[in-house]
């Protein structure tokens, strides 16, 4: 089975933010246990401020401002909301 593209938006906001989700269904795999490829990014002002992505060697992570750190894939719905939530923290200002 290749990478079945599951969903893909990409909205660019009256402020000039970007935000765009693809997320793929793949084979599961050391790079992929969950079956998922995945990159959630919010750009404001042509940086990106919070990213969530699971590039291959790297495993799932976040990007938030100038930081990476891990992060625990539970479900395509947590994903979201969690990108949610740092992205209203990120509107909001707060690193």
């Amino acid at each position: 089975m290749k990478a079945l593209l599951e969903y893909h938006t990409k909205v660019i906001e009256d402020d000039g933010s970007i935000i765009e989700i693809k997320i793929w269904r793949v084979p599961a795999s050391v790079h992929a246990p969950h079956g998922f490829k995945y990159s959630l990014v919010f750009v404001m002002n042509g940086k990106r401020v919070v990213g969530y992505d699971n590039e291959w060697g790297k495993g799932d992570h976040r990007h938030f401002w100038d930081q990476e750190h891990p992060y625990t894939f539970k479900d395509v719905e947590t994903l979201f909301r969690d990108f949610q939530a740092d992205m209203t923290a990120a509107k909001k200002g707060r690193p």
